[in-house]
């Protein structure tokens, strides 16, 4: 059995060994310690992590910009795969920015995580064919 509780900046070094183990996930510099911390800070109570005998099995990071969520870096351990606990993560975080009137959320996911899409999509998220993502990058790091 696990259990989901509030993702911590303590909880760091485990989590993004998990999201670097994670295959498609993409990660940049502005998942450093630092971002991390500042993102939480301006998120609270919006990211989990999953519990398996005090161990971190899952990870989730979730945040706002006051009118849409947005989910960002789920990752499941593989041994802990199929076992619900991506789909608990997702839906703590749901309550949770539903609880702040939140009532819609987004999430990007690579084209070739074909994986991520499938698991999405038997949660009941949907595709949107009729946008496309831009960027832009005040900054000379292509890595932010």
């Amino acid at each position: 059995m696990f259990v989901i509780r509030e993702m911590l900046i303590s909880d760091y070094q485990t989590v993004i060994e998990l999201w670097n183990e994670t295959e498609n996930l993409s990660l940049r510099d502005a998942d450093s310690k630092q971002g991390i911390e500042t993102y939480l800070n301006r998120n609270k109570g919006l990211s989990f992590v999953a519990l398996q005998e005090n161990e971190i099995i899952g990870a989730l990071l979730v945040g706002t910009d006051g009118r849409r969520g947005y989910l960002q870096h789920l990752s499941v351990s593989s041994e802990h795969r199929g076992k619900g606990v991506g789909k608990k993560l997702v839906s703590e975080s749901i309550s949770a920015l539903s609880s702040i009137g939140i009532s819609k959320t987004h999430l990007f996911v690579l084209n070739e995580n074909v994986q991520a899409q499938e698991f999405y999509e038997k949660c009941g998220w949907f595709p949107r064919e009729e946008i496309k993502m831009y960027s832009f990058n005040s900054s000379t790091n292509v890595n932010v």
